[in-house]
């Protein structure tokens, strides 16, 4: 007797773990394939209007954005719009810093006076520092997009045996970012339309939208 129930139990495990593997005919794994399934009530049907939005594609350019803040903001609008970070191209240059050369701080009203003299003796125009309280008195006799070029007029004056020379930082160049967002749906650019004052402000243009058949085609006519 206690053989045959040994026996049973043992029959009746083998048949629970064929069920659970699905070994016998309308077995468990149809409980997977149950937790796998849509949930309908998760699911939203689109009009024809939605389906057209999403399936347009444009480009549109941003910027110049000067400075890292202003990037930055402006990365964050673009999250909040839908717009993930892979898809947005940036391109960066410095640019805008300004160098002069200029005169020492002129200690005094004398000292002013004959430099002002000498350089019109030598047909040098010059003209007063703007700004920069700090180093007033200071005259300016030219201005340069970069300090090496600044740097060479000094040299230049010191070779012509003119002192009391040096070069001043005007405007620091500042980072100038556009950011290129090549295959925006039509939903990311209604989003992009309603944000209110976006960091880019009206610095925003369409750019043309490259098709894999375009570089393709572009690419033969290059072999050519």
């Amino acid at each position: 007797m206690l053989r045959a129930a040994v026996v049973l139990l043992f029959v009746v495990n083998v048949l629970v773990f064929a069920w659970n593997k699905g070994w016998i005919a309308g077995g468990a794994p149809n409980a997977p394939r149950m937790e796998q399934q849509l949930h309908p009530e998760r699911l939203t049907v689109l009009n024809q209007k939605a389906v057209t939005q999403l399936a347009t594609r444009s480009c549109v350019e941003l910027g110049p954005l000067i400075g890292d803040e202003l990037l930055k903001r402006a990365n964050a609008a673009l999250a909040a719009a839908g717009v993930p970070a892979s898809s947005i191209e940036a391109r960066s240059l410095d640019s805008g810093g300004v160098w002069a050369l200029a005169t020492i701080k002129m200690p005094s009203k004398d000292f002013r006076e004959r430099k002002e003299d000498t350089y019109r003796s030598a047909r040098i125009a010059f003209e007063p520092l703007q700004g920069f309280p700090e180093e007033q008195p200071t005259l300016v006799l030219s201005k340069h997009d970069s300090e090496a070029a600044a740097q060479a007029a000094l040299e230049a004056m010191t070779r012509r045996n003119y002192k009391g020379l040096r070069v001043l930082r005007l405007q620091e160049p500042l980072q100038q970012t556009t950011l290129r967002l090549a295959r925006l749906d039509g939903d990311q650019v209604a989003k992009l339309n309603a944000l209110a004052n976006p960091p880019w402000g009206e610095k925003r243009k369409d750019c043309a939208l490259e098709t894999p058949g375009a570089a393709s085609d572009s690419g033969s006519g290059a072999s050519r």
